[in-house]
């Protein structure tokens, strides 16, 4: 599956954007979805996550309350609705597709198949 994130800029503190990741090549509602990012110096770190089917989401302590994921299979996209920005959360968002745990809102990145080319996301304080 090919997946491509769009939807990064630059937001001051405080302010919201929604990423998306459009998913080509495989039938997308076979795969569980996550987003993972990466800022400068520092390790890819799990961000959210959301089953085949969307019952299933889950979400790292640093997002809780401000951070949403979200798909469309119809659509074949998964969303991040980012709210409450922060400047820690300036990184390189990456969207990812599982097969073998699509049941589950997996953080594990090792888990995940498919990656994306990710998307910037630059918060000024």
């Amino acid at each position: 599956v090919q997946l491509q994130a769009s939807g990064g800029g630059l937001v001051q503190a405080g302010g919201s954007l929604r990423l998306s990741c459009a998913a080509s090549g495989r039938i997308f509602s076979n795969y569980g979805m996550g987003w993972f990012r990466q800022a400068p110096g520092k390790e890819r770190e799990f961000v959210a996550a959301i089953s085949w089917s969307g019952v299933t989401t889950s979400n790292a302590d640093s997002v809780k309350g401000r951070f949403t994921i979200s798909r469309s299979n119809s659509q074949n996209t998964v969303y991040l609705q980012m709210n409450s920005l922060k400047p820690e959360d300036t990184a390189i968002y990456y969207c990812a597709a599982n097969f073998l745990r699509r049941s589950a809102a997996s953080s594990r990145s090792a888990d995940y198949d498919y990656w994306g080319q990710g998307t910037q996301v630059t918060v000024s304080s």
